[in-house]
């Protein structure tokens, strides 16, 4: 199943091949000790045809099929195989085939002993979940982890599964953006609107800063320099009518939560869509699934892997769903509604992995060696192999809620 329109990315053999080997993803694809390799698909392609798209819409004209290498090149991180770029994610067999795991959070080490039904430490983790999942298949694995909210899942492709696309680009400048999404995938949206000239307004509450601010800082900086930090509390009266207020202000919104945790809140993303707003809900696997997930795990499960020279998978890239959910996320905000009005725009990271994967790669582009660098070769052209390249960040990004009281009264709402 193809989703993408007839006026989507050039996606000829050669083209793929070329913005495979710029990208830096196949230098973050493979085993440390041996070769990179060529993942499938055509992701770095529709990246780069989505920040074409952003562009158009005003926004930065960046190389988009560097954008998935770029953390990784920020904190000097390589290849590893079955473990992932950024040592959160593995990749382990069960009793049918594959699963990808991830324990990114504090409390994973805990949900994934009441998996296995033994408390373990966060060192015996690894084997004893790899002895678990040995005796498991991938369903028993998948209906777990949805039922503990665990991130992870069996590794299995859905070529059936499609994505929503961008349209006509519009205009970003003086849109305001309200961004309650964290990681990667939200804020790279978030960012990329920023860039188009939109105002951004990141919120987040007391109890549930973004889990990003305590990583790379310089990657921090680089997706939220030049937005404002706001603090609200929805537990408190006045903290949530502000909450409210804001959004009730926004031509988008973006957020990165199952919908039963921002009806907690009282938002109601149909209601704001009806009043004009452009709803950007970004999930592992769409707004009507109770399933959660990160860049890796999302990426692997969809099969977007690379094969080492056994034939065995190995992580391509880094949490590559996650820039690619970011990039389209962000061209789809920058698009005109058929009709005019809001939307709530469901952004599967999952489906977007599907999407990318819908073109394969062919079959004789291979990664060789040639003197001190490496080439993909497409068996009649060739091109060099680009090391992940960062941009550096254009400031420091602000202090959480430091720009609180600002923002509330800059738009007539009374400061909690």
């Amino acid at each position: 199943m193809r989703p993408w329109p007839d006026t989507g990315p050039d996606t000829s053999p050669a083209r793929i091949a070329e913005d495979w080997a710029r990208s830096g993803v196949p230098l973050l694809t493979g085993h440390a000790d041996g070769p990179p390799l060529l993942p499938p698909g055509a992701a770095a392609t529709f990246a780069s045809w989505l920040a074409d798209h952003v562009a158009a819409a005003g926004g930065a004209r960046l190389d988009g099929a560097r954008l998935p290498a770029e953390r990784a090149a920020l904190n000097g991180r390589g290849r590893r195989g079955r473990l992932s770029v950024g040592g959160s994610c593995r990749l382990l067999p069960t009793g049918d085939g594959w699963a990808a795991v991830s324990d990114a959070r504090p409390d994973d080490p805990l949900l994934w002993s009441a998996l296995i039904g033994r408390e373990l430490d966060a060192g015996a983790l690894p084997t004893r979940l790899a002895d678990w999942l040995a005796a498991h298949d991938g369903a028993d694995l998948d209906e777990r982890v949805e039922l503990l909210g665990l991130a992870g899942g069996a590794v299995r492709p859905r070529p059936d599964r499609t994505c929503p696309v961008p349209g006509t680009p519009r205009a970003g400048a003086g849109l305001l953006v309200v961004d309650f999404s964290a990681l990667w995938a939200g804020p790279l949206c978030a960012h990329l609107l920023g860039t188009a000239g939109a105002r951004v307004v990141k919120v987040e509450t007391p109890t549930r800063p973004d889990g990003a601010r305590f990583g790379d800082r310089a990657f921090y900086d680089l997706l939220h320099a030049g937005h404002a930090s706001v603090v609200l509390d929805p537990a408190d009266a006045h903290g949530r009518a502000a909450l409210h207020e804001l959004v009730g202000r926004a031509d988008v919104v973006i957020e990165t939560s199952r919908p039963r945790a921002l009806a907690g809140f009282g938002l109601d993303a149909e209601a704001e869509a009806a009043r004009g707003c452009t709803w950007i809900s970004i999930t592992a696997y769409g707004r009507a699934s109770g399933r959660v997930g990160f860049g890796d795990d999302v990426a692997a499960a969809r099969g977007l892997l690379g094969a080492d020279a056994d034939g065995l998978p190995v992580f391509a890239g880094d949490a590559v769903a996650d820039p690619l959910t970011g990039l389209l996320a962000a061209a789809l905000a920058l698009s005109e509604r058929p009709g005019g009005g809001g939307a709530v725009l469901d952004v599967s990271m999952a489906d977007v992995v599907t999407a990318c994967l819908s073109v394969p790669t062919a079959r004789e582009a291979r990664v060789v060696g040639h003197g001190d660098g490496w080439l993909v070769d497409t068996g009649g052209t060739a091109y060099p192999l680009s090391a992940p390249r960062p941009r550096r960040p254009a400031a420091t990004a602000p202090a959480s809620g430091a720009d609180t009281a600002a923002v509330l009264r800059e738009l007539g709402i009374p400061v909690p």
